[in-house]
């Protein structure tokens, strides 16, 4: 071979690998070929099973009355079933039997149908009507792994499996074939714990069972069950809940259907109600998961809303291998849940409010709650307890606004005058003739807002931790039977938009208290004529809440009306011990002496001055 032919040759080999290499298909484009290829594949799998099942409606339509004839339909149903299910064919059929395990806390009823979970009751808790608390029963709830076996897709869930053994604390159930491939659920509730283990055990099954990508995919559906009282109320503190790996937890929308897709690791995923959790947890991640939720919107139906998640747990069939998890049936106890430690963060199905609110509820108002909680039984006395001690720590600043509103009801006349001597086309002037004032005289108009502003967010910590606390629930106090949904001394026999069909007391109370502290104050406040409506929007905000509140736990329009009636107690004695005339005769020395101004003032004088001068020359 000469020269120029080993170089032809040399440039085709380039050309080639050029060509190979620039149109070689992308990592995406793979993917998307193999998701065709699997999709292709169980389109095929779902018309065989079509197929077969024809077969088997065109056997049984035969009207045979000879019981040769019947044996004969019998034997040619099984073998086309066994022709469909391959070495599943024996864990198609079969009867349904259960098996107990429970402890101080729990009772799991088990079906060998699925070797799954069949009903999980919670023994110290009962529904708002007296029934045993059973978080879920039947197939309400389902949960299964799916794989493929002679072109054919399965579900655990609708699988015959064998009781392998059981003890006091263990349920082994099993799939099993004579060629010693096997399946095992094994199933551990240990003494006194909300939380069960559960592990899956595969042997030889990369014949028996085949899955695409080296992945099993997780389905569980569940029917979440109405446990309380106040329906709606629930409702809005129910939901799909679901933790990142070694990140935070997030959760779908409460208020209406949702689903998202997971594309990251996954730690557990939880379905919530207000005061209960069912949550699977693996020992490792999910690589991914899909979930979604849909709201129930009949008002009568006992369910709350429908939770469904596809969860996808990495496997190796060519090895066994056992992979963990672990159920959670429980309340939604924050020390319970923070039990489990910070890396579940199963204390995040709470919703104690985000930022400083949450921060003020883990850190101060449930630690002291909870202190109370061990020496008073009554919690009605506990709210009393926990309501003065925030105002006792409150009243420094409820004593300040006080402070401030009184240096600005004693100015009222001098304000007036100088509304009456400027006109109100020369708002400008007015208000910084109102602003000098008050800077002669020694009063920050934004004092009384202050405190206010600072205390907002024990207000909201306060309106997150109650609706949340399973301390309350079925908690009574005088006439309220449970603290944790609203209280009723009189049932409407028609509803009114936005209020309910029900008259809440303690919400009554909250309005009626509001109103009397929004005279109190309006009375210590300057004259409303620069904002005539600001008067009506003060009473209109007390109404509202009787709205808003009349369906809300009992416990929390108990503790803002307690809170309220202190606070107009602690204004009433300040009023008392506060001597206006002396607050006004400071405030008239304050005003001969000289202001300093400071050198940011001074520079904005000296600006507008020029400003003037410049005015004056054009």
């Amino acid at each position: 071979m000469d020269r120029n032919s080993i170089t032809g040759l040399g440039l085709i080999t380039l050309i080639l690998i050029g060509f190979w290499f620039f149109n070689k298909p992308s990592q995406q484009e793979v993917e998307a070929l193999q998701a065709r290829q699997d999709s292709i594949r169980k389109v095929e799998t779902l018309m065989e099973q079509e197929r077969i099942a024809a077969q088997l409606s065109a056997t049984e339509s035969q009207n045979i009355a000879l019981p040769e004839a019947a044996e004969t339909l019998d034997s040619a149903q099984s073998a086309l079933l066994a022709q469909a299910s391959g070495l599943m064919s024996p864990f198609i059929k079969g009867e349904t039997t259960f098996t107990t395990l429970e402890n101080e806390k729990i009772k799991i009823i088990f079906s060998n149908k699925g070797g799954k979970i069949y009903s999980v009751e919670l023994k110290d808790y009962k529904t708002h009507d007296g029934e045993p608390l059973v978080l879920f029963d039947g197939d309400k709830n389902k949960f299964g792994f799916t794989f493929t076996h002679n072109t054919r897709i399965f579900n655990t869930n609708d699988l015959y499996f064998n009781l392998k053994s059981q003890t006091d604390t263990s349920v082994v159930y099993e799939i099993a074939s004579a060629q010693g491939e096997a399946l095992t659920f094994n199933y551990v509730l240990p003494p006194d714990e909300y939380m069960a283990q559960f592990a899956v055990q595969t042997r030889q099954l990369q014949n028996l069972m085949a899955t695409p990508r080296g992945t099993l995919d997780f389905n569980w559906y569940m029917e979440m069950l109405s446990f309380e009282k106040g329906r709606s109320f629930e409702q809005q503190y129910s939901g799909l809940y679901f933790k990142y790996y070694k990140d935070e937890v997030d959760w779908l929308s409460t208020t209406k259907d949702a689903n998202e897709e997971l594309r990251t690791r996954v730690k557990w995923i939880g379905y919530k109600s207000q005061f209960f959790s069912t949550v699977f947890i693996a020992d490792d991640a999910f690589s991914s998961a899909v979930v979604k939720s849909e709201i129930e919107k009949d008002e009568n139906s006992p369910f709350l809303q429908y939770n469904s998640s596809e969860a996808v747990v990495p496997v190796d069939f060519t090895r066994n291998e056992t992979i963990n998890f672990k159920f959670y049936f429980g309340p939604n106890h924050f020390y319970t849940l923070n039990s489990y430690g910070e890396e579940l963060a199963l204390n995040q199905l709470i919703n104690l409010g985000w930022g400083i609110f949450g921060w003020i509820n883990r850190l101060v108002v449930i630690p002291v709650f909870n202190y109370l909680e061990r020496t008073i039984s009554n919690y009605g006395i506990i709210i009393l307890l926990l309501t003065i001690l925030i105002k006792v720590v409150l009243f420094p600043f409820t004593y300040k606004s006080y402070m401030s509103s009184a240096k600005m009801k004693v100015l009222k006349p001098q304000i007036e005058e100088i509304n009456q001597r400027i006109p109100k086309d020369k708002a400008m002037e007015r208000q910084q003739a109102t602003m000098s004032l008050y800077k002669k005289a020694g009063v920050n108009p934004m004092g009384g807002c202050l405190p206010m502003l600072l205390q907002m967010p024990i207000l909201i910590a306060m309106f997150r931790f109650f609706p949340a606390s399973i301390e309350l629930r079925q908690e009574s106090f005088l006439w309220a039977t449970d603290l944790s949904t609203y209280d009723s001394i009189l049932e409407l026999p028609f509803s009114i938009p936005f209020y309910g069909a029900h008259v809440s007391l303690f919400t009554l109370l909250m309005t009626l208290i509001n109103l009397a502290y929004t005279k109190i104050n309006s009375e210590m406040t300057q004259s409303t004529s620069q904002m005539p409506g600001m008067k009506g929007m003060m009473y209109m905000m007390p109404v509202m809440f009787l709205f808003f509140f009349n369906n809300y736990a009992a416990g929390l329009s108990y503790y803002y009306f307690i809170s309220t009636l202190i606070t107009v107690g602690q204004t009433l004695l300040i009023r008392r011990f506060v001597d206006e005339k002396k607050i006004l005769q400071r405030l008239h020395a304050n005003q001969k002496k000289p202001v300093k101004k400071s050198k940011f003032a001074q520079r904005l004088e000296d600006m507008s001055k020029q400003q003037q001068i410049q005015k004056r020359k054009k």
